[in-house]
């Protein structure tokens, strides 16, 4: 099955895709600072530029989007793949999926702690909320 939309149009909607400030990032940003933390943002001298920096306790935060990232928590309905182009599609998001894999090894071997919160999480706030409270409270997270 191809593609429903023109190259030049799948090329603009791919192009609307954001990297940073992303909803679901937004959101995991109010619980933080709700919490009365404060954090820096896309900390670009570290591994993967985290979304979220606590320099001070040497902890960070990524915020993947499960279909980005390929969450592979298997009731996750939005890390699916595509029906078209599947072998370009696996191709680049288990590149995305090692990526991040490096990224974490690289920060913990320079002694950060890394939280990974997934865009399914997202549906039970009260939940996340208690497991990002644990992970920057717990001093050995």
């Amino acid at each position: 099955m191809g593609d429903t939309l023109s190259i030049a149009a799948r090329s603009e909607r791919m192009g609307r895709v954001k990297s940073k400030n992303t909803g679901p990032e937004l959101v995991v940003r109010r619980i933080v600072y709700g919490m009365g933390f404060r954090y820096r943002l896309h900390a670009a001298e570290l591994p993967g530029k985290p979304d979220l920096a606590f320099r001070r306790m040497r902890k960070v935060i990524f915020v993947h989007g499960c279909f980005w990232h390929r969450h592979r928590k298997p009731s996750c309905s939005l890390a699916r793949l595509p029906k078209s182009k599947q072998d370009f599609w696996l191709t680049k998001l288990e590149g995305n999926r090692k990526r991040d894999l490096k990224n974490k090894r690289a920060l913990s071997h320079l002694g950060w702690k890394v939280l990974d919160v997934w865009e399914c999480e997202l549906k039970n706030v009260e939940a996340l909320s208690a497991r990002i409270l644990y992970f920057l409270n717990d001093e050995i997270a």
